[in-house]
């Protein structure tokens, strides 16, 4: 009998190491306390628990030391269904192997600040069916392995794009769940920019959404990559268009007024001859255990690398360099999933001129300068080089204006007609040292004799060539 009694003091199910808590089921290193009308965690829990269902209880409030001690093998704890509604940033404290979390069906308003810092090995964290209106931007602060996260039926107005960034706060996060929430708007050009693998687990239908043509795009584009977060929830993916009674299908906005909405085509690249340029290969799945392209002449380029101007990176996507005419056609990204295989087209239009060279420039300013003098000299020539009237006339010089006339007979005077009348042509005309001017007077300057005409224009004068009249009709009008 007293080796039976210092057996069982010494067993994990002894008083030493703890005993299966009153109302509850413990199978091994499991324990069941559901639906045991607790309004708090029994006491005291056993070292060995490794899983611990509270479920359908009224514990509303959780505490800092709902577990006094530590429990270094709990790696589930599940708290749905409670009414909780408070929980303290230091309840996780005694529970650090934590890797699976289930706070859903609750009353939560707010995701405080680091309130799940110390699970730094958790890996699912269920927070769906709660008030969470409010999510703090520390709240997931140290969850470096978390993978999935179910936000899903809570009073969220605004999308937290800081968990799906690039080496932000979580970066294995593989699954988001956001559905019936209250997002307005979602950035559809940085969640198109997100890999693959995590828009195929980015939930976000039942949201009163407003219609636009990039959230369309975006969600066509993953109805084409059989993405099963819009396959599986295409009839609930909708959206509000202003005027419309009732929300509509995203996906119905191709063509529709007012928005008239047109798919984008995907994986299109277009280049230039001479540029450097890489193709993505945008996998569903995460992990891949390999991955081969192959060129539109049918050329295979493994990952190992290529012919020197066509190589293959780490991530897995084909660099260009060099590019040639002949470069241009579809490439295929051949990759090897976990599950299934997939194949990503790629199309490469490479444009038959360089764009930007470093001689465009020169040549646009030279072209430029050359356009500006040609045009200066033009003017000058146009205003100051003005050809003779009369084509017959060019090497005739003119003589000069009589001192003695009056300015009345300028302005009165008529400009000679060169279209019509008869007459002898100019070089039969003698010039003179002395003659009769206008009006009878005696020009001093030696102007040629009016040739002798024929009708009642043989009286018409030839006009002062300094007059006014003259000026006006001699001088063109720029």
């Amino acid at each position: 009998l007293s080796l039976l009694l210092a057996l069982s003091l010494l067993s994990p199910r002894g008083a030493a190491g703890g005993s299966c808590p009153p109302r509850c089921v413990c199978a091994s290193n499991l324990l069941s306390c559901s639906q045991a009308n607790l309004s708090a965690v029994p006491a005291p829990l056993p070292r060995f628990a490794a899983v611990l269902d509270l479920s359908h209880n009224n514990v509303t409030r959780l505490r800092a030391d709902w577990a006094p001690a530590r429990l270094p093998h709990l790696h589930a704890l599940l708290l749905s269904h409670n009414g909780l509604a408070f929980v303290s940033t230091e309840a996780f404290a005694n529970v650090p192997r934590l890797r699976h979390l289930d706070l859903s069906s609750n009353r939560l308003r707010t995701l405080d600040e680091n309130l799940f810092s110390d699970l730094g090995e958790l890996e699912v964290l269920l927070l769906y069916n709660n008030e969470i209106a409010t999510v703090d931007r520390t709240a997931f602060e140290n969850l470096g392995r978390l993978r999935k996260l179910y936000l899903g039926q809570n009073r969220i107005a605004r999308f937290p794009l800081e968990l799906l960034r690039e080496g932000s706060r979580l970066p294995q996060l593989a699954l988001l769940d956001l559905s019936a929430n209250r997002l307005r708007a979602v950035p559809a050009g940085e969640l198109q920019a997100l890999p693959a693998w995590l828009r195929d687990r980015l939930y976000l239908h039942n949201n009163p959404l407003a219609c636009d043509c990039p959230l369309f795009q975006l969600l066509a584009r993953g109805r084409r990559r059989r993405l099963s977060a819009v396959v599986d929830f295409q009839d609930e993916l909708r959206c509000i268009l202003p005027g419309a009674p009732a929300p509509i299908r995203i996906l119905a906005l191709a063509g529709r007024q007012p928005l008239n909405c047109s798919e984008a085509r995907e994986a299109v690249l277009e280049a230039h001859l001479g540029d450097s340029v890489t193709l993505g290969c945008d996998s569903r799945w995460q992990g891949v255990r390999s991955r081969h392209w192959v060129t539109p002449g049918g050329e295979r380029v493994l990952g190992d690398g290529g012919n020197g101007s066509v190589a293959v990176l780490a991530n897995g996507s084909l660099q260009l360099q060099a590019l040639r005419p002949e470069d241009a056609g579809t490439y295929a990204c051949w990759v090897a999933g976990p599950l299934l295989n997939e194949t990503l087209y790629v199309e490469l239009l490479v444009h038959n001129f360089t764009l930007h060279g470093p001689h465009d420039t020169l040549n646009t300013a030279y072209t430029t300068l050359v356009g500006c003098i040609l045009s200066v000299v033009l003017v000058l020539i146009y205003l100051y080089l003005t050809p003779c009237r009369c084509c017959c006339c060019r090497g005739t010089e003119k003589p000069p204006a009589p001192r003695d006339d009056s300015i009345n007979s300028s302005v009165l005077s008529t400009t000679p007609n060169h279209a019509g009348g008869t007459g002898e042509p100019c070089g039969s005309r003698v010039a003179s040292s002395a003659g009769t001017g206008q009006n009878g007077r005696f020009k001093g300057g030696g102007t040629p004799p009016l040739p002798a005409r024929q009708g009642p224009k043989a009286q018409r004068k030839v006009s002062d060539p300094d007059s006014v009249s003259s000026v006006f009709s001699d001088t063109p009008i720029v």
